[in-house]
């Protein structure tokens, strides 16, 4: 009797969720990564940002340096998790992205093009992190692996019961 090996489908779905998940992990670590930066040109009191009178939430250009700089620091190493996908990590990143944005908007005057790249890099975080499905991020499986498919890799090479 023949035994029919048939191969797992390997969905499209599975790669996409992969693929957004990484590209969630390196756009906040990039995001992190010149949010540091910004936060460091703050703090140095840099000549590099506009001063605006009369904006609702004017804050001293040091304070705003502070909290790029925890910000970003905190986004480097929940992107750090997300190249594990831990769901910790999933989590953390929408909420550190959604920060970002707040701090973008709130510091929009003292550098306005960069802000609004800002928050266009962080709805795109949000996005990948919010459209990859809970079950995509978890091990596959035991019967799911290829030692478990394929009879050709087993040290036996025995066939199989059917299931």
């Amino acid at each position: 009797m023949t035994a029919t090996h048939t191969q797992p489908a390997h969905s499209a779905k599975d790669e996409w969720a992969t693929g957004l998940t990484a590209f969630a992990a390196v756009m906040l670590f990039l995001v992190g990564l010149l949010d540091i930066f910004r936060g460091i040109m703050a703090i140095a009191e840099d000549d590099i940002f506009v001063t605006t009178r009369n904006y609702v939430f004017e804050f001293d250009l040091t304070g705003w340096g502070w909290v790029h700089l925890a910000l970003g620091a905190l986004a480097v190493i929940v992107s750090l998790g997300l190249l594990k996908t831990a769901m910790w990590a999933r989590v953390l990143g929408v909420a550190i992205a959604g920060l970002v944005i707040i701090a973008n908007f709130l510091s929009l005057p003292q550098y306005p093009v960069w802000s609004v790249v800002m928050i266009a890099l962080s709805g795109f975080i949000i996005w990948a992190l919010c459209v990859v499905p809970r079950d995509s991020l978890l091990e596959p499986p035991e019967d799911a692996s290829w030692r478990g498919r394929d009879d050709t890799y087993r040290p036996t090479a025995a066939p199989r019961p059917p299931r």
